[in-house]
């Protein structure tokens, strides 16, 4: 048992804010399409396609084990 009460390590955080950042990124990609109601490129393939990475940067980072610390 770890004497930390956080229930993920260092590692998994790093992951988690990488993955925030990219959700992040691709909203703001979805806002930048020029084009009525978001029917461009920006807005219908390229965010939603970076959003997903951002989701799967999130999932991996709660899936990786927690690194034992010395």
């Amino acid at each position: 048992m770890d004497k930390s009460g956080l229930p993920f390590g260092k590692k998994n955080y790093r992951w988690m804010i990488i993955g925030i950042v990219t959700l992040v990124a691709g909203f703001v990609i979805m806002s930048l399409d020029k084009e009525p109601h978001g029917f461009g490129v920006l807005g219908l393939t390229i965010g939603p396609i970076v959003i997903m990475a951002g989701f799967i940067i999130e999932i991996y980072a709660i899936l990786i084990p927690r690194e034992k610390e010395k």
